[in-house]
């Protein structure tokens, strides 16, 4: 009977060291979820500071102060126009072979009367044909 007695009080004693430990853990744990939360309040602080101060800096009021103080603009003159006969010239419009090359390189390799259907692309067949 001391021996059972010896034994159960061994098994109480790691049965109540188990939950304490279990204890302690969940402890740690609540704690590191409460610094988390504590870090995700003070980012969204920082972010909701952020979008304030791009607010400030993106008012068009502002902008335009600025522009005005610094960059010295002028309201645009009549004269400053230019009428459609002082453009220059358009230039020379450039040969057919100029126009496409790519075309021109096609142009060399088929005749222009052999270009329907009868070279292969490997593209898909044309309308009516069977593969």
């Amino acid at each position: 009977m001391r021996l059972l007695n010896v034994i159960v009080a061994v098994l109480l004693v790691m049965a109540a060291a188990y939950v304490y430990k279990i204890k302690f853990e969940a402890t740690v744990e609540a704690e590191k979820v409460a610094k988390l939360r504590t870090e995700i309040v003070r980012e969204r602080d920082k972010a909701a500071a952020l979008r304030a101060e791009s607010a400030k800096l993106e008012n068009p009021g502002r902008i335009q102060e600025l522009a005005n103080r610094h960059l010295k603009l002028q309201l645009l003159d009549a004269t400053q126009i230019e009428s459609l006969d002082g453009l220059p010239p358009r230039p020379a419009e450039p040969s057919p072979v100029d126009a496409d090359p790519i075309g021109a390189m096609l142009e060399a390799v088929v005749p222009a009367g052999e270009a329907t259907g009868s070279v292969p692309t490997g593209s898909a067949p044309a309308a009516g044909r069977q593969p």
